[in-house]
Formats: structure tokens, sequence, C-alpha cells
């Protein structure tokens, strides 16, 4: 989800795990290029002309991230409605709890977690008096949590998402659950949304920053569509924060989270230390960050019991190879949480209350 002059995975350190090549030379080949520009010679310029070539090979791949993602999401969201109803998202589940439920069951886990996630960032019960008022979702999948949000608080919700299979979906089941004139749907990048400045009470990003090659960016965007005050809430997938003594990821760690990368159509993967810190390099407001882990790990042995059943497999078969090659990594996001290797959080900041100006602009780290 990137435009071609973005510095791709800026908020990605030593301590960020290691990607693919095409990650890895996006990542670190423009601002290489940028360097070289500012300080280039005469006698460099051949050697300039030929990392602006692979730069710009390295910002191709990025356009054909964006186009893996929505081709991903075109393909598997009907069988993932048809399956699992109107949220693309983990269950919240009591970690002690039997959940060999039935599909009904986990789709309630589903609101429970929008509903925990509300609860999480102190979002008022007290609808419509006190609830969010305009609310962008940002990777909105068919529009589940639009259209939740809208009925629960009455708020004016927008979405956007890479497919226009979603788009075109969450605008259809806006209309039948009659909730047009409250919840829309457009096809969009989250690293440029095409809002303005603070338009927006409520940011909510449920599970999309996994796919944003910038994260820098990425939480840049959120910030800068959110009003003075706003709340903004990201749910996402990290991988495990370092310890003291170490660099870097153990290189099974790194070829596991490679594999679920190839699969998921997923750029580098960053820690939750890695977004605390963009987040205080922000000097945003009520900073709060929790692993859920253990309350979403239950999900994705029921999405493969599913995909088992006759139904499921049959649709599976249906959906397409992007699909297909979905489902087969599944059991290795099971092996990635019961290693503690992958983390769901929750993170949910405010918008300071005096916006400083002209808030659209690449984030440049240290």
């Amino acid at each position: 989800m990137a435009c071609l002059s973005y510095q791709t995975c800026a908020l990605m350190s030593s301590s960020s795990s290691s990607t693919p090549k095409t990650q890895s030379r996006t990542c670190h080949l423009r601002v290489r290029a940028n360097t070289v520009v500012a300080g280039a010679s005469s006698k460099k310029r051949s050697g300039l002309r030929r990392l602006n070539a692979v730069a710009e090979t390295a910002a191709m791949e990025v356009v054909e991230l964006k186009k893996g993602i929505a081709e991903l999401y075109d393909e598997s969201s009907g069988l993932w409605e048809d399956i699992w109803g109107d949220h693309m998202h983990h269950g919240f589940y009591d970690p002690n709890a039997d959940v060999s439920v039935s599909a009904p069951d986990h789709r309630a886990a589903q609101i429970r977690m929008i509903d925990e996630v509300l609860r999480f960032a102190g979002i008022s019960e007290e609808a419509p008096i006190r609830g969010p008022k305009n609310v962008v979702d940002v990777g909105c999948g068919i529009g589940g949590s639009s259209r939740y949000l809208a009925s629960k608080y009455g708020a004016n919700c927008k979405g956007i998402t890479l497919s226009p299979v979603q788009a075109q979906r969450a605008n259809a089941l806006a209309d039948a659950q009659g909730l047009a004139n409250k919840a829309s749907f457009q096809v969009a990048d989250a690293l440029d949304q095409p809002f303005p400045d603070g338009q927006f009470d409520l940011v909510w990003s449920m599970e999309s920053g996994e796919h944003m090659p910038d994260k820098a960016k990425f939480v840049n965007e959120l910030v800068r569509v959110a009003a003075p005050g706003a709340t903004i809430i990201l749910v996402t997938w990290c991988h495990r924060d370092l310890g003291a003594s170490e660099k870097a990821l153990k290189p099974e760690e790194k070829r596991l989270l490679d594999k679920i990368c190839n699969a998921f159509y997923l750029p580098a993967w960053c820690s939750t230390a890695d977004y605390v810190q963009l987040l205080q390099s922000l000097s945003l407001q009520d900073i709060k960050a929790e692993d859920w882990s253990p309350y979403v790990a239950p999900f994705w042995p029921a999405v493969i019991r599913s995909a088992l059943t006759w139904k499921g497999f049959t649709s599976l078969l249906r959906s397409g190879t992007k699909t297909i090659k979905g489902a087969l990594a599944m059991p290795l996001m099971i092996q990635g949480f019961k290693k503690d290797l992958i983390n769901l959080f929750s993170y949910k900041f405010c918008q300071r209350l005096q916006q400083k100006k002209k808030t659209k602009h690449r984030i440049e780290r240290a």
C-alpha cells in the first residue's frame, strides 16, 4: 500500500525482522539514493544513475505488493463472508474457555473484539450523545466495523480499502442494512488517504497495519486525518520485542515470518517497541499498548477447522490461487503465536488538542 516516493519501512531499525529481498531493497535503497543525490559530484553520476535505476525497480516491487494485496482480498472476501460473516478480523475469546464452538459463536467473538477495542480506548457506551460522530475505517474489509459503529453510535463512517470487490460489497451491505447514509466505502491507499486534515474524531484501523510497507507514513496519515483531541485506534500484528542482548530475531524466526509475508502479501514486520517509539516521536497523547495475543490465539485453529469442512474446502478450491496460498499458511500463524513470535497488539492514542499545520508530510527517521 505505497506510493512510489515513500521511504518504505522507514520505521524499521536494526531491531526489526529481516524480510524477503524485495522488501529489504525497498527499505534501504530509497534512502541511499536520496543521500547520493544530496552530495553527488560529476564523478559519481554514473553510480547515481545505477542506484536510481535499482531504486525505481524497488518502487515497482512496492506497486506489485499493493496489487497483490488487492487481488488477495478480491479473491477471498466472498469466501470469508460466506463462512465467517461481515468481520474480517480476529475474535476475542476467554483464554480459559473451550473454543470448540459453532460459527455463530465465533462471529459473536468478532463482535466482542470490536467492543473490547472500544472499551480499551475509553469510547463511551452512551451512544449517541458521547460517542464518535465521524469515523474513518482504514483497511475496512467489507465494512463490518463501520456498519457496527454507525449502528451503535449513529456515526458517519467512511471506509477505505485497496480491494474494489470489498468496497463494492461494503457499499451494497450498507444499503441493504439501511445504512447507506451513514457508511460509505471507496478504493484508496491508506498511505495517502483522500481526506482533509483533522476530519475524524475516531480513526479506526483493525488489523490492516501489517500490510503497510511504510509504518511511519501509515501512522502519520492516521494522525493527519484525526481531529484535535480525536482517538486513534490501531490493532495490528507485530513480532516480539528483542531482548537486551539481541540485535535481531533468530534465523528460524525470520524464516517463519518470511513465509507468512509471502503468503499474505505483508512487507516488513515491526515490534511493539518499534510502534511505541514511533508514537512517542510524534508527541501524541494518552498512548496505551496492550498485548491481546492470548485472547485471539484460538481464532486461527477455528479458521482452519472451518476450511476443513466440505463447504469450506469446496469454496476454497473455487476462490483462487492467492486465497489457497494464504489458507496453506494459516498453520504458520499458529506456530508464530505458540512460540510468542507473533503478537496481536492494540494501541490507543490521541491527537494533540492543538494540531500543527501542514501535518501531511513524510516522517524522517534519525
